[in-house]
């Protein structure tokens, strides 16, 4: 039955956790699903209108390739998650992957439906001016109105 859906959570807000929930929705929109993504806790930082601060952490991340093998120990150190981002974000330039804007933006153009969790909102003393344009708000019911009709379903 057409259209198929696809309902998501985002809940990581990190560089490399931003990239699934829009690369996953962008292309489901492509293949004429109908998306709708939830963004909630730390999810919730991906709609904010300024997101270069988004970072990633090696210590988080066992399977992260680097170039020299590191013990956690070194990880931990001061300035390798500023060295572990300026790596993974010139990776993705060199290797010309679109950036979270231009995913977001991809997005929103092709109709997915981007959800703000009011609760994490209030939560986190967001206001809805810290939000780029196009999203909504919604609690938890309004995720399940969609993903109980959803022909997939995913937590990220």
């Amino acid at each position: 039955m057409w259209p198929k859906k696809l309902a998501l959570i985002a809940s990581k807000g990190s560089l490399d956790w931003a990239y699934p929930p829009f690369i996953l929705a962008s292309t489901a929109a492509a293949l004429d699903y109908e998306v709708e993504i939830f963004f909630t806790f730390y999810g919730l930082t991906l709609l904010k209108k300024d997101i270069s601060d988004l970072k990633v952490s090696p210590l988080g991340n066992p399977a992260m390739p680097m170039p020299v093998p590191m013990p956690n120990f070194v990880q931990m150190l001061p300035g390798m998650e500023s060295m572990a981002t300026m790596m993974m974000k010139q990776k993705i330039a060199d290797k010309g992957v679109a950036s979270i804007e231009d995913l977001r933006t991809a997005c929103l153009e092709s109709g997915v439906k981007l959800i703000a969790c009011q609760m994490t909102v209030d939560l986190f003393d967001f206001k809805p001016s810290d939000f780029i344009d196009g999203i909504e708000f919604g609690g938890a019911a309004t995720f399940f109105e969609f993903a109980g009709e959803s022909d997939v379903n995913l937590f990220i």
